[in-house]
């Protein structure tokens, strides 16, 4: 029987949702604020226990696909990097640029080993209803990610085959991109299966956030690894609609924060961030898996950590402090930050 991890009264309250006159829920969790160098410069919560970092590593897992040369032979541009990147909502916009990506480097939406789905914007996903749209791979929130591997493989001439299997040299290469930035030893931690099929690594929050620290101060790694991670943030920075996609936090933040933030959710309350003006990488889990929790929770450390000033957080109040409605779109309460 699987154990938890830490016992989750051990971790302290990071949002909380406000009804009336009172606090009617919140959210428990971790988080932590690192330099390259490894130092702690903030934290909440148990930082040493693992956790599934879920699609909030994926700007990571886009370093041997930027590093393998496959941007500049296929001839890919900022979008295809940030949609490596993505947790994409599956608009049209999203798929219909994954599509021409595969046939770009002499592959189909068929050799995609991710799932189709319906949108993850409800108006998005209606409008596909409605219009009998032909759900492909391609639609998969993942298939960016997938397109990443894929062009991988392809650059250094290897089978696409199996490439979501551990064993396949796609998987290992990016477990071992995530011990190199996290500066840890993955042999032996927790595995499962992501919701597109890929290997999940167990891993400590504290690494993670060095991982993204490198992210934002690549400073004394070696020099291709460094210029995959500039391209990276560059890559995100202009095509943020490829990340996320409409009404997006993600999106938003970045819209309007361009390379001094760069932010990604995973699922089950995850969410990672590289601060590069300030050198800062960021790691948190919500102990109960929601994304509201975590936005609201990054949001504040946005806020803390001056990536975000007074100016800014006006225009992106949506995503940092949501307002809470009823169904005839009447204030009940808010969600806002507890730390």
């Amino acid at each position: 029987m699987p154990q938890s991890p830490v016992p989750l009264a051990a971790n302290p309250i990071l949002a909380e949702a406000t009804r009336g006159d009172m606090v009617e829920s919140f959210h428990r969790g971790r988080y932590v604020v690192m330099t390259s160098d490894g130092t702690v410069v903030d934290q909440g919560g148990d930082i040493d226990a693992l956790m599934y970092p879920r699609s909030a590593i994926k700007p990571l897992l886009a370093i041997p696909f930027v590093e393998s040369g496959a941007v500049e032979a296929f001839g890919l541009e900022d979008k295809h990097i940030a949609l490596a990147c993505s947790s994409h909502n599956g608009e049209e916009e999203h798929a219909q640029t994954v599509k021409a990506w595969l046939e770009k480097i002499g592959l189909s939406v068929d050799t995609l080993e991710c799932a189709p789905h319906y949108s993850l914007s409800l108006n998005a996903a209606i409008k596909q209803a409605s219009d009998h749209v032909s759900l492909t791979k391609a639609h998969n929130n993942c298939s960016g990610k997938h397109s990443g591997f894929l062009s991988t493989a392809q650059q250094l001439g290897e089978d696409p085959s199996g490439y979501i299997e551990e064993s396949h040299p796609v998987q290992q290469r990016l477990i071992k991109v995530l011990e190199e930035m996290g500066d840890c030893d993955l042999s032996s931690t927790p595995r499962g299966i992501d919701g597109c099929g890929i290997p999940v690594i167990g891993m400590r929050l504290r690494d993670l956030g060095l991982a993204m620290a490198r992210m934002a101060d690549p400073v004394g790694l070696d020099a291709k690894r460094i210029d995959a991670i500039k391209r990276i943030r560059k890559g995100c920075a202009n095509a943020p609609f490829m990340v996320a996609g409409t009404g997006r936090f993600c999106t938003g933040i970045m819209e309007e924060c361009g390379e001094d933030a760069l932010v990604k959710v995973g699922a089950e309350g995850v969410y990672c961030a590289a601060f590069p003006k300030q050198g800062l990488g960021v790691a948190l889990k919500i102990d109960d898996g929601t994304q509201r929790g975590a936005e609201v929770a990054m949001g504040a450390i946005l806020r803390k950590h001056g990536v975000i000033d007074d100016a800014k957080a006006e225009v992106l109040k949506k995503y940092l402090t949501p307002v809470l409605t009823n169904w005839a779109g009447k204030y009940a309460g808010d969600l806002r930050p507890a730390f």
